[in-house]
């Protein structure tokens, strides 16, 4: 039985571009694969074909003679493997790949099948940097300059780690894919090309400046706009900022996480701000006007009531941090700590000797058990 034109196998001229030979044959295949064609016994041998027909236009070499002797060239011994180009049993399952990789490719990132590694620029790395900042510039914001150690790309070949700026070879070994195939059994096992070390490029005249990676160790001067409301955990992400690519690839990005340092007054949760406040236990007793101070550096002023006990809570509205992305301030929340007067002088002691006996003289019920308790005592003594 005569066999089919093989450009007519895969549906197209015979002028046809790679790619279009390429798109033939997928679109054959998916069509005719056995997996789709239970009930079609004449499936597998149309899948077949349409393998047979690509193994042979995919290679140049193996297309030139087929358009030049046809069929011919691949008999009597002229193109191996007993009259079938591809091979044998190895067509199946390298069809089978090839349809895997065409299902499944755009999934796994466009790095299987369909030239995957062919000039492959392999994307850099993300970066991280810690920074430290006072809770003023986390409540204000600033601009700060840092110094990143990173990859950037070599000035001496341009990115592309040939020397002189010369444009890289496909890999002979994978012919630009990045990976090869090797068979086991049935089925056909995919590895990173050892040669290109997955790249689909090689470098015959590396760069002297960066040894043919494209990019060469620095460090980089960045502005960093920190913006006002940041805390302890913040992300900030500068796109394109992290390490060069390998030959000219895309840049990573630069992740730097804020750290807010604590504070010697103010403590923070979320957008309020806590302090504990001295007060004089006059003050406390008698009630008046303190001034406390805030963190954007001014002071507010805050009227205690008479009578205030220490752990008094009071509130200052708006006078926390700012909401990171908008919404207003937190507040401010004082607690009063009455302080104990120390290192009194004799007319100070006598003063409050004074001030306890008229507290006593105003509450007999507090004099009475003052008495009752030197009572208790001067009886044990006796």
């Amino acid at each position: 039985m005569s066999k089919r034109d093989y450009y007519e196998v895969l549906g197209v001229s015979k002028g046809a571009s790679a790619d279009e030979i390429k798109k033939g044959y997928r679109k054959k295949a998916k069509e005719l694969h056995p997996d789709r064609n239970a009930d079609n016994p004449k499936a597998e041998e149309q899948f077949k074909e349409a393998n047979e027909a690509h193994e042979v236009l995919k290679d140049a070499e193996k297309k030139a003679a087929y358009d030049r002797y046809g069929h011919a060239a691949f008999e009597g011994g002229m193109g191996g493997g007993g009259g079938r180009p591809g091979g044998g049993q190895g067509d199946f399952s390298s069809a089978f790949s090839d349809v895997f990789d065409d299902l499944f490719g755009d999934f796994m990132g466009g790095q299987r099948g369909g030239g995957g590694g062919r000039n492959r620029a392999a994307r850099g790395s993300d970066l991280r940097f810690n920074m430290r900042v006072s809770l003023e510039d986390a409540f204000s914001g600033m601009q700060k300059t840092i110094n990143v150690p990173t990859a950037v790309n070599c000035s001496g070949c341009d990115g592309t780690g040939a020397d002189g700026g010369a444009e890289p070879t496909n890999c002979p070994t994978c012919s630009g894919m990045g990976k090869v195939r090797a068979q086991q059994g049935f089925f056909t096992v995919e590895r990173t090309c050892p040669t290109c070390s997955g790249m689909g490029q090689i470098i015959k005249n590396p760069c002297g400046s960066c040894g043919g990676q494209g990019r060469v160790e620095k460090e980089r001067s960045l502005s960093v706009n920190i913006p006002a409301g940041v805390e302890t955990g913040t992300r900030i992400r500068l796109g394109g900022e992290g390490e060069a690519g390998m030959r000219g690839g895309p840049a990573g990005d630069l992740y730097i996480f804020i750290e807010v340092a604590k504070h010697k007054l103010f403590e923070r949760e979320g957008t309020n701000l806590f302090c504990n406040v001295p007060v004089s236990m006059s003050a406390a007793a008698l009630g008046g006007d303190i001034e406390v101070p805030t963190i954007d550096g001014g002071r507010s002023r805050v009227k205690i009531p008479a009578g205030s006990q220490s752990g008094r809570q009071m509130r200052l509205r708006s006078k926390g941090m700012p909401a990171l992305r908008g919404g207003g301030s937190g507040d401010m929340f004082i607690e009063l700590a009455v302080e104990t007067p120390v290192n009194l002088t004799s007319r100070q002691k006598e003063l409050l000797r004074e001030f306890e006996e008229l507290s006593e003289d105003n509450n007999p019920e507090s004099k009475s058990f003052f008495s009752s308790v030197k009572s208790f005592w001067d009886g044990m003594k006796s």
